[in-house]
């Protein structure tokens, strides 16, 4: 019998995906649901180079330490084709980074587990890869925006 396959990852591009100021929506005892609209932005990288198109955003909620994400926004390739984006995951950071933060010092991808599963679709021949792959994504914040190091799961 072989030896079980590890998986390794493959970087395909960064998104830098410019965000406006976030709308509280609710608050309960426990728990708060926000939405950050996203205004617009780039993505570059070996695989895939283009913008993120303005419109979409992130629904999320915050449970202490912890923020589940819902995002939901458009890509366009540089050649035109228009790319849906749905991009789950999860924030976690302590009180203290998030002092940290709020004073605008950055912190590395390391130091903040700011971790998503984007799942692409189109149906353009050039850029089917996307809808038939799977990738995780590693975040940071900076500000006015969410920069995201996409890897393709092999």
């Amino acid at each position: 019998m072989s030896a079980p396959l590890e998986p390794s990852l493959a970087f395909a591009f960064e998104l830098r995906v410019e965000v406006d100021a976030e709308r509280r929506i609710g608050h309960g005892a426990s728990e708060a649901l926000g939405f950050t609209p996203i205004t617009g932005g780039t993505v570059s990288g070996p695989r895939l180079n283009g913008r993120v198109l303005p419109g979409g955003g992130d629904w999320w909620v915050a449970r202490g330490d912890v923020t589940q994400l819902d995002a939901r926004y458009l890509l366009e390739a540089d050649d035109g084709t228009v790319i849906d984006v749905v991009n789950r995951g999860y924030y976690v950071a302590s009180d203290a980074l998030e002092q940290r933060l709020a004073a605008g010092e950055q912190v590395t991808e390391q130091e903040l587990y700011y971790r998503t599963a984007p799942v692409f679709q189109t149906d353009a021949p050039a850029h089917r890869w996307l809808s038939e792959r799977q990738f995780i994504g590693m975040a940071r914040p900076e500000p006015g925006f969410v920069c995201i190091r996409v890897f393709e799961l092999r």
